[in-house]
């Protein structure tokens, strides 16, 4: 697996209700390599969402330490943060979050436009990385033009396009049904064979069969860390699926 990518140390987050203090994650310590495939799991409320954002930069910590790729990120503020999430970490959502009025190619250049890459380069990189989830055809397309799993592929395709280290997805299959949630897995495995890490939270078991580890929690406490004896292989899946599809 290499060295670890994701150090964290007795890592806490309290929020306030008025006056009244929410511990959503307690004395949380964990490591994960480079190039790990790694699913989070856990019921409404058992701190796996507080867990990524502290992943992903998005908040801070309030006990412990947390470093990344070497950098101790854990009491960065807002701009020192925004700066390791543009280049070290590429984010995948259920809703998809695409700006409605913007082409595919034009979403995924996104995240260039923030890193101050000339427009030529932008747009060579954006189409690039559509053909490398299959959708070369429909990089002018609007998400109104796109399927839900082409929706989430353009989303792959954006958070991939800055060359990220590492890849937070967030339920990315609870809006899609069967057949495409296995293409979607069959694309992160694809690009985590090719060294991404990724981390990707999810309530269906199902899902987390790709993963090569799970995390469970509850309570705002990691309560299980183990591998996945025989991790699902998504094109193996697909490979059987269309001969049945054939037959009927």
């Amino acid at each position: 697996m290499g060295d670890r990518l994701i150090e964290i140390e007795h890592l806490g987050k309290e929020y306030r209700l008025g006056d009244v203090p929410l511990l959503a994650l307690n004395d949380v310590s964990v490591q994960v390599a480079r190039g790990e495939f790694v699913a989070v799991m856990g019921p409404s409320g058992s701190g796996k969402s507080t867990f990524m954002n502290l992943l992903g930069c998005l908040d801070s910590p309030t006990a412990g330490r947390y470093r990344l790729d070497g950098r101790d990120v854990s009491h960065l503020d807002g701009d020192a943060l925004a700066q390791v999430r543009g280049r070290l970490v590429g984010f995948v959502f259920q809703g998809f979050n695409l700006l409605p009025r913007t082409s595919a190619v034009e979403n995924v250049e996104l995240p260039l436009v923030y890193a101050g890459v000339p427009a030529a380069e932008r747009r060579r990189r954006a189409l690039a990385q559509l053909a490398e989830v299959g959708l070369a055809e429909r990089a002018l397309h609007h998400p109104s033009q796109l399927s839900g799993g082409q929706q989430q592929r353009v989303a792959i395709a954006r958070a991939l396009v800055n060359r990220p280290l590492l890849i937070l997805a967030d339920e990315p299959t609870g809006a899609l049904d069967s057949r495409t949630s296995i293409e979607i897995m069959a694309l992160f495995q694809t690009f985590n064979a090719r060294g991404i890490t990724v981390v990707l939270v999810t309530h269906e078991p199902d899902i987390a069969a790709y993963a090569r580890r799970t995390l469970r929690f509850r309570d705002g406490r990691l309560i299980d860390d183990r591998p996945v004896a025989a991790p699902r292989v998504a094109a193996e899946v697909l490979a059987a699926w269309r001969p049945a599809e054939e037959a009927a």
